[in-house]
This record gives C-alpha cells, sequence and structure tokens, in this order.
C-alpha cells in the first residue's frame, strides 16, 4: 500500500504544491487534485490516471465523458 505523502509527491512532484489543491475523492476513493484529468460517468467521478485502459474504454462507450478538473 502506498503511503499517501509518496503518491502526493509521485503525482505533483512535491509534497504540497499550492497550484494543486485538494479536490475531493473520486469513486474509488482516489485522491482528486485540481488540474487532474477524470471521467465523469453516472453521477460519479473517475481518475483517469487510475484507471486501466479497458475501463476507460468500457466508460467512454457508455458515455463517459473526460474533464479536467479546475
Amino acid at each position: 500500500m502506498n503511503h499517501p505523502m509518496i503518491t502526493q509527491i509521485e503525482r505533483t512532484g512535491s509534497p504540497y504544491s499550492a497550484k494543486r489543491e485538494d479536490w475531493g475523492t473520486d469513486g474509488l476513493n482516489n485522491d482528486v487534485y485540481s488540474g487532474d484529468e477524470i471521467i465523469e460517468f453516472d453521477e460519479e467521478i473517475y481518475l483517469v490516471e487510475e484507471l486501466s485502459l479497458d475501463a476507460i474504454e468500457i466508460l467512454e462507450r457508455h458515455g463517459g465523458i473526460h474533464k479536467i478538473v479546475k
């Protein structure tokens, strides 16, 4: 299991960045930050970088919409 600080450093390049604000969590309980790419599907969001290519394709085929968190 990854430590949250290590995960944030891997994703943002630093333990804290004022430019990347904590936005919330996705449907799989992943932390979502401003600037992240998500797929919105059935009133839920999913962090693209945590999804397999198959999962992304399935969500897209069923109407999932790509967005960048502001």
